[in-house]
């Protein structure tokens, strides 16, 4: 009987649990499947979808309304573009859903650490950084597509307000598919930050605010002393917000990046933290 016991492979070492054979896509199957079960994440991303229409109609038949109250050409022309601020109007819930989806992203990463189970997670993949851009991956995607469906819904929502009052809001419009494909961007860089700070921090709470304070009162000091401290309105344009926002924006926009350099900007958002983020997991203890 002893015999038998000491001749008994040791196969169920911690380390080697599930690691022979652990592919990228197992990984990435994994996390979706995890991210699914949670029901925090499904009531994240419908009041991301949520804001993101109610805001595109309220903001058309706000800014409809104040046109139709104008009284002379004048005044209209005060307000701008208005093809431009026209086609802005599906994306215009983007300031405050962003903060909803990037919470949804800390949490990706700052629940594992949270609840534990980090530590049965990276004990069944013991390479830490399939785990981590497998999340990425999958937040990148769940992101973009709730960004894509919000907008396009936004659209459809905003469309008929906009006939109503005679304003110029067409799908294949230049104006309207920067909106488009750059407020998905937006959303996506949001929500990649926000996986980052949940990695970095391991907290939810900090995180997300940390989070905020990024994207609200960073921005909106920099943009309130701005008009004081010359050198702060050139410094506002790297912000993440603004980079991101300046892609929207027609070309040429007066005190705004280049469109290549705002996508410079915007990746350098995207992938520095990313990066910060994979290498502290991969050298802190969990």
């Amino acid at each position: 009987m002893s015999t038998a016991a000491m001749s008994r492979p040791r196969s169920a070492t911690p380390g080697a649990a599930g690691g022979g054979n652990v592919t990228f896509f197992g990984v990435m199957r994994s996390e979706f499947i995890k991210f699914a079960s949670l029901p925090s994440t499904l009531i994240l991303i419908l009041s991301t979808m949520a804001v993101m229409i109610g805001f595109a109609a309220l903001g058309t038949w706000l800014f409809g309304s104040t046109m139709d109250s104008f009284s002379s050409p004048e005044m209209t022309a005060q307000m701008g573009d208005l093809n431009e601020i026209t086609a802005s109007m599906p994306v215009g819930g983007l300031t405050f859903a962003q903060l909803i989806i990037g919470s949804m992203a800390v949490m990706v990463m700052s629940s594992e650490f949270a609840t534990g189970a980090a530590r049965s997670t990276f004990v069944a993949v013991p390479r830490r950084q399939l785990v981590f851009w497998a999340k990425t991956l999958m937040v990148t995607v769940v992101s973009a597509l709730v960004a894509l469906i919000s907008i396009l819904v936004g659209f459809v929502v905003a469309k008929p307000i906009a006939d109503n009052y005679s304003m110029d809001l067409e799908f294949t419009s230049a104006a309207f598919q920067r909106n488009l494909w750059f407020g998905m961007l937006y959303v996506v860089m949001v929500s990649l930050i926000g996986l980052s700070l949940g990695s970095l921090l391991r907290n939810s709470a900090g995180a997300i605010v940390v989070l905020a304070a990024l994207f609200f009162v960073v921005s909106g000091a920099v943009a309130g002393f701005s008009t004081m401290v010359s050198w702060l309105a050139d410094a506002m344009r790297f912000l993440p917000d603004h980079a991101a926002t300046a892609l929207m924006q027609a070309p040429g926009t007066e005190g705004a990046l280049e469109t290549w350099q705002s996508g410079l900007v915007v990746a350098g958002w995207i992938v520095i933290p990313l990066a910060v983020a994979a290498l502290v997991l991969q050298r802190r203890d969990i």
